[in-house]
């Protein structure tokens, strides 16, 4: 239960200090403590935020003027009161922009899981690696199957290619030179010249591929989602057993897939790439 929760349930918040968990970083849980009763108002004084917080007001000001200097809080000077700061909106909003992609892309995903026979599956890039958010399971039992929250490498997964062939290349080569090009099985792409290459054939396309780089016997056709700016932030996969997603199917996988990424950018109100 947050401090703000508790505040509105009794009637007085249990201090910060009462809060912190053993080995947490003081300033900062003190900072998202405010944080969090900043966001519950429309402005409060030092003096308010020092009695609802539980910590001295000459405390409270040192952490404030540190979000301030980050933009996580902003002071009306008028009203001497404190607000929540634009950086805190853009975190937030990073939040919901990929709650909002994986929600909306929902119909979408089921349809091209129905069209393909395929698991279909929403991934996006977190940290220089693909992180699976949303899945729509194939009724076959033989099925590809990945965990929502699970993580993988982006040199060998077909969302991950899909979001490195929209990325700049001093970017992809950060990327890897960050995590290597591990070897996971005998088709994985460990030469970055070669993985350049591919990325390059892909994004000209509008699909990527993994032919068995991840897991041998599994094979995926993945296309890029993206905002309104035309940047890529997600990508949608047909993941399939490599006996039944053959290079032909993988064909007419393609443009499927890139049909549907095109069909949840704009559904999520983003700008589809100027594509050759």
């Amino acid at each position: 239960m947050s401090l703000v929760e508790q505040r509105k349930g009794r009637g007085r918040p249990r201090s910060v200090k009462a809060a912190l968990i053993g080995g947490s970083v003081q300033a900062l849980d003190r900072g998202l403590a405010l944080l969090e009763i900043l966001a519950e108002e429309d402005g409060l004084t030092l003096t308010e935020l020092g009695r609802r917080s539980g910590v001295s007001a000459s405390t409270v000001h040192r952490v404030l003027l540190t979000l301030e200097s980050r933009g996580f809080v902003q002071h009306d000077t008028d009203r001497g009161h404190w607000l929540v700061g634009v950086a805190a909106f853009k975190i937030g909003s990073a939040f919901l922009r990929n709650r909002r992609v994986a929600s909306m892309g929902r119909a979408t995903m089921h349809a091209l899981m129905e069209a393909s026979g395929e698991t279909v599956n929403l991934g996006i890039e977190d940290n220089g690696e693909v992180v699976f958010i949303s899945q729509v399971e194939s009724h076959d039992t033989l099925r590809a199957f990945f965990r929502a929250g699970s993580r993988g490498a982006m040199h060998s997964s077909g969302v991950g290619k899909a979001l490195l062939a929209e990325c700049p290349e001093h970017r992809v080569r950060q990327i890897c030179a960050a995590r290597r090009l591990e070897r996971f099985t005998d088709q994985t792409l460990t030469d970055l010249g070669a993985l350049l290459r591919e990325l390059a054939e892909g994004r000209r396309r509008g699909w990527a591929i993994d032919d068995e780089e991840r897991t041998l016997g599994m094979r995926c056709v993945a296309a890029p989602i993206f905002n309104e700016h035309a940047e890529a932030i997600a990508g949608v996969s047909i993941s399939g057993p490599a006996v039944r997603v053959t290079q032909r199917k993988l064909d007419a996988f393609g443009p499927m897939v890139r049909r549907a990424a095109d069909e949840i950018t704009l559904s999520i109100g983003g700008q589809l790439p100027r594509r050759d």
